[in-house]
């Protein structure tokens, strides 16, 4: 059977800050720029979670996109939607909220809730800005 790939997109709003807190303000904003604001800044994210796998003979679906949709807003963006990335969501504890580390943390999330619809989570992709976007397919 061919392998399918289908991707279910999600937004959400969120606040963060790019600085290491052992670092003084000087080095933080030399490394991280505007990004390192001490008062936060934010971002109107786009989140986009392909999955994969073989079309059912009896439907031709990979997955029901509502099943997909239901476990992103469950277990990423109701934590992440206008929230404070580096305060308020638990799977972000003890990193520093760039845009790769989110894509890692939210594939993280995701990884067993999708392999449990029958079908395999193959990439997320954080889109942070209309000219920045992080994609991320795992280990």
């Amino acid at each position: 059977m061919p392998i399918v790939f289908i991707t279910r997109r999600e937004r959400f709003s969120a606040a963060h800050k790019l600085a290491r807190p052992e670092w003084s303000a000087e080095q933080n904003q030399a490394t991280f720029g505007k990004c390192s604001n001490p008062n936060w800044h934010g971002h109107n994210y786009e989140l986009w979670v392909t999955v994969k796998g073989e079309p059912s003979a009896e439907t031709g679906f990979v997955v029901d996109l509502s099943k997909v949709s239901a476990i992103m807003q469950e277990t990423v963006i109701s934590k992440l939607d206008h929230k404070n990335i580096d305060l308020d969501v638990d799977f972000m504890r003890g990193r520093l909220s760039s845009t790769e580390n989110l894509a890692i943390a939210i594939w993280e999330q995701l990884r067993e809730p999708i392999e449990a619809l029958g079908c395999s989570l193959h990439a997320v992709k954080v889109q942070e800005t209309e000219n920045n976007y992080v994609e991320y397919h795992g280990q």
